[in-house]
């Protein structure tokens, strides 16, 4: 294989006329020029030069190869300077995948911070629940996902292992009860599942209806699911006008609420656990290490989950 020090050689004893000149301009010994044009005329099977006294001159071959080194080298040079910026945060990209809850909340501070601290990085948002998400670091099409699990959940679906990964921990965010404010129960400190077995419900997404299965079932009824529905400000509209309660996670409650809806504790409490996810080998990219950052950096300034949201 013909590498970019050899093309040098070439370059240099075509502009230079003979070895110890194409030495001297590289900065090597006239031996070392010497050995490597024999191990290219080794690789290549031909003569690359025609020794004439003390000055070389380039065979047809060895025109080839140094009428070739200047573009070759030229786009090498280039490449490495876009490698050295990556490395330096100069540039580079990433593309994160976030769950809808965490995309009004957690992502734009983190694409916040990262623009402040490194302006040159791009990072790139998708939005999509945890198996999708997953699924495209999997595949190699995200470079970042923002997950979540519940703390009192079945281990992960099938397809959803984790082992492969590297995760990060966020945060842990409770999920809250959410009634119409003329529900018998709105006043009450906090409420039992058991206490639900009559309710309608309003379901969110796969996962979560899952989850609220999940606690029905413990309870010992399973839930009467009147509507489904991935959109919490739509989830909050239907509570408001009385068609059924629903379990909302304190993390959307932050940015999103409806003045007829009053959100409760859960006894006993249930929350999520929210994660970053990427691969040991992506981790290792400085864009990548930078986003992961901004994202716990998020994480950390997010307000006490600790509130009453009445």
């Amino acid at each position: 294989m013909i590498d970019a020090a050899g093309l040098r050689v070439m370059k240099a004893i075509s502009d230079e006329g003979s070895f110890t000149a194409a030495a001297a301009a590289l900065g090597y010994s006239q031996p070392a020029v010497s050995q490597m044009v024999r191990r290219l005329e080794e690789k290549t099977g031909t003569a690359l030069v025609e020794r004439l006294g003390r000055s070389v001159r380039l065979t047809e071959a060895g025109q080839v190869l140094a009428r070739t080194a200047t573009p070759v080298l030229s786009a090498l040079e280039a490449a490495e300077g876009e490698v050295a910026a990556i490395a330096g945060l100069r540039a580079g990209r990433v593309r994160l995948m976030a769950f809808p809850s965490a995309s009004s909340t957690l992502v734009p501070r983190a694409l916040a911070l990262v623009k402040e601290r490194f302006p040159d990085v791009k990072v790139s948002f998708a939005e999509a629940e945890p198996p999708e998400s997953l699924a495209s670091l999997r595949a190699g099409d995200c470079d970042v996902a923002v997950a979540f699990t519940y703390d009192d959940a079945d281990p992960l679906p099938a397809g959803e292992d984790l082992d492969p990964f590297l995760t990060r921990g966020l945060l842990h965010d409770d999920v809250r009860l959410a009634v119409p404010r003329d529900h018998p129960l709105a006043a009450a400190e906090s409420v039992r599942m058991e206490e639900l077995s009559d309710a309608s419900w309003i379901a969110g997404c796969p996962r979560c209806r899952g989850h609220l299965v999940s606690l029905a079932q413990g309870a010992g009824y399973a839930p009467d699911v009147a509507f489904e529905t991935e959109d919490y400000v739509t989830v909050l509209g239907l509570v408001a006008e009385g068609l059924g309660v629903a379990l909302i996670p304190e993390l959307i409650l932050r940015s999103t609420s409806h003045p007829d809806v009053v959100t409760l504790p859960l006894l006993p409490s249930s929350r999520r656990c929210v994660f970053a996810v990427t691969t040991p080998d992506l981790q290792r990219v400085p864009a990548v290490t930078a986003t992961l950052e901004a994202l716990a950096d998020a994480a950390a300034r997010v307000p006490s989950a600790q509130h009453a949201h009445r």
